[in-house]
């Protein structure tokens, strides 16, 4: 009796010690931040409404190539992307150098580009996750295929709106399953920013950003578009009256920029600093100088005129910090 009381003791005794350990493997699980991969869909929300998106997916076609350096900065897998980059010169089914060697080890393939979008083959590349939208033509194009999108996968658009760098890896980040790295990818921005203010001698006055387009109209950035804003951040003072001087022109509310009359040109683009950024088919500045109307502007006679690549107009993240480092290069 002693015996068989003592054996039904011992069992319940180590039941308890086994759930005991389960339960502390468990609060050690939770407390170092770890959590278990999500298995099913998630929602997301989206312009066009709430979105059911794979909690990991693995096979994603991104249909805008300014957006898809952020799916190789969160490190997920990408099947297929569109090689265009807005206003950069490029050749056809050749992706652009800031994320070329990520595709290739990847083994992403280049998305057809022409005026209509490839629906067979995005569908052939069988994606569990299509991303489109944003700036640009083939934003555009995405935008107005996004019926046909969906029914071949979960499509989301992002904003056209949606024009900082920070804001689309995060929406981004948050559609592919991968808030937790957008942090340090921010701390590894705002350090290196830290450092380039602290290097960077900015020239004294006003600055101002312009486009060099195909159709040589004088378009300007708002104070407010991307790389302005990069530029204030590291010293410059931007001239906030650009749209003033222009008579306000009509522009889309999401444009981050202006277009204005070339008998304008003197009375806008007046500061005595100016960023040069030659897009697809546009002047460079030393082509520019041959120009009458250009070679007048206070900028170009004080030789305070410098010119960026096409991809620092509107950064991504990998930009951003190459432009960075282009800034510092020039101006400390």
């Amino acid at each position: 009796m002693f015996t068989t009381r003592s054996s039904g003791r011992l069992r319940a005794t180590l039941a308890l010690l086994v759930l005991a350990l389960i339960a502390a493997l468990t609060g050690c699980s939770s407390s170092s931040g770890e959590t278990a991969a999500p298995t099913g869909p998630r929602e997301v929300q989206t312009p066009k409404g709430a979105v059911a998106v794979p909690a990991d997916p693995q096979r994603i076609v991104v249909l805008n190539g300014t957006l898809a350096g952020y799916l190789y900065d969160l490190d997920v897998p990408v099947a297929a992307a569109d090689p265009r980059l807005l206003g950069v010169a490029g050749k056809p089914g050749e992706f652009p150098a800031g994320w070329a060697q990520d595709a290739t080890t990847q083994g992403t393939k280049a998305l057809p580009t022409g005026d209509n979008i490839n629906l067979e083959f995005i569908a052939a590349q069988r994606p569990d996750l299509i991303i489109g939208g944003g700036q640009g033509y083939p934003g555009q194009q995405s935008v107005n295929a996004y019926d046909q999108l969906s029914a071949i996968a979960p499509t989301v658009l992002v904003p056209t709106e949606t024009t900082y760098w920070q804001d689309q890896l995060r929406l981004i980040a948050e559609v592919v399953g991968k808030p937790g790295k957008v942090d340090q990818l921010i701390t590894n921005y705002k350090d290196k920013l830290a450092k380039a203010k602290a290097l960077i001698k900015a020239p004294a006055g006003n600055t101002v950003v312009m486009q060099s387009i195909k159709s040589q109209k004088p378009t300007a950035f708002l104070p407010s578009a991307a790389l302005p804003t990069l530029l204030s951040e590291v010293g410059f003072t931007l001239d906030t009256q650009l749209e003033a001087k222009a008579g306000n022109p009509t522009r889309e509310p999401s444009a981050d920029f202006i277009s204005f009359s070339p008998e304008l040109l003197n009375t806008v683009v007046d500061a005595p600093v100016l960023f040069m950024i030659p897009l697809n088919g546009g002047r460079t500045v030393a082509e520019l100088r041959a120009d009458p109307l250009h070679a007048s502007l206070p900028s170009f006679t004080a030789n305070t005129v410098f010119e960026l690549p096409a991809t620092s107009s509107r950064p991504d993240y990998r930009t951003v910090m190459t432009t960075l480092d282009l800034l510092v290069e020039r101006f400390k």
